[in-house]
């Protein structure tokens, strides 16, 4: 689960509509570039509508190197999913949206915001990696990313609470 990067506050711009801030730029390449290295590439997205989001994961997938369009694409590493729902979501709203990942998926990233983001972990995460646990405690900032490994043999469509670790956390920064 990525949050997306820093953006900017422009006067009179709807927080829909926010773009990402320079910083938030080289954040989002880094975060790609923690997420290839650490976690390889998803064969599912799924992300807000949100400009910064959407702007978030164009960056970071370049650098995981996917290169999945909206929808299914057969030429693709993975599809991706534009979602409305996902936009100011509660936990319970965003597990419903994973629970409709379709099981041939084994590995799918949510780009999201706060306090949806740390609100799911909380949710989902029945234990958590002593040093993600205690970099997850301290904040979830934007550009975090939380990897959650769910239970084996667990289909996404019976995903639970409690149902996953927390296995790590990291903030990467351009």
């Amino acid at each position: 689960m990525l949050r997306h990067a820093k953006s900017l506050w422009p006067d009179g711009m709807p927080d829909h509509d926010r773009p990402l801030a320079p910083r938030g730029v080289v954040d989002a390449k880094a975060a790609g570039e923690w997420l290839r290295d650490h976690v390889g590439t998803p064969d599912h997205v799924i992300v807000s509508t949100a400009r910064r989001a959407r702007g978030t994961w164009t960056l970071a997938a370049d650098a995981v190197g996917y290169i999945g369009a909206a929808g299914y694409d057969h030429e693709s590493q993975g599809a991706l999913t534009i979602d409305p729902r996902i936009y100011e979501a509660r936990a319970s709203t965003l597990l419903e949206v994973l629970r409709e990942i379709p099981e041939r998926v084994a590995l799918a990233f949510l780009v999201g915001h706060m306090p949806g983001c740390a609100d799911l972990v909380d949710l989902l995460a029945r234990d958590r990696d002593p040093a993600a646990a205690a970099l997850f405690a301290v904040k979830y900032p934007t550009s975090g990313i939380a990897v959650l490994d769910v239970d084996p043999g667990l289909t996404w469509s019976r995903l639970d609470q409690k149902s996953a670790r927390l296995s790590d956390f990291a903030v990467p920064r351009g």
